[in-house]
């Protein structure tokens, strides 16, 4: 009898032993997790940030190029239209003007470029943190099945995801340039 009681707390000591190295997996991931939602959160804001920008600079660039184009038209009608000699102010003016807008644009544009080229480096980023959440649910997941199936291969598993959550989340924090592209297509 003592042999079969042997075995029993053998198979307990090695249940909790697996308990544990779930427990602690979860911990970790959980963890690591929520400190790369906080970073991601703010990799948004500034995305959010870039693109505004962005927008707003080609608007700019644009209401810029507008006014230059209406400029030259109305110098070239009163030009045409004006006696000699009566419009040399008026067309003064809209040349002092042509020249500022044509100085603007080309800072409008490279500014306009430089926010939308933020934004896509930015979104490098975020898509590294929503890879690694991914990862890191999954594996968080796995491993609750695994502790109801009290199976170490399925931990194993989730170790595998984990790591793969854990490299994506690095890479975020590091500003590493690993880009999961099969996956950022896949789901975006």
């Amino acid at each position: 009898m003592s042999y079969g009681m042997e075995l029993e707390l053998s198979a307990e000591a090695k249940d909790k032993r697996l308990n544990r190295m779930i427990a602690i997996t979860v911990v970790v991931l959980s963890v690591f997790a929520g400190l790369c939602n906080i970073k991601d959160g703010n990799i948004v804001q500034g995305m959010q940030a870039a693109q505004s920008a962005s927008v707003d600079r080609w608007n700019e660039y644009q209401a810029t190029k507008t006014k230059q184009h209406l400029a030259q038209g109305e110098r070239l009608q009163i030009a045409t239209l004006a006696a000699p000699g009566k419009a040399d102010a008026a067309l003064a003016g809209l040349g002092k003007d042509i020249a500022r807008y044509k100085a603007e644009v080309p800072a409008l544009a490279a500014d306009a470029k430089a926010q939308s080229d933020l934004y896509d480096a930015l979104n490098v980023h975020d898509d590294q943190f929503d890879a690694g959440d991914a990862a890191i649910s999954t594996a968080i997941s796995v491993a609750a099945v695994a502790a109801l199936l009290e199976s170490f291969w399925l931990l194993a598993l989730g170790w595998a995801f984990g790591a793969f959550g854990l490299f994506m989340g690095l890479n975020g924090f590091l500003g590493g340039s690993f880009h999961p592209d099969v996956l950022s297509k896949l789901l975006g």
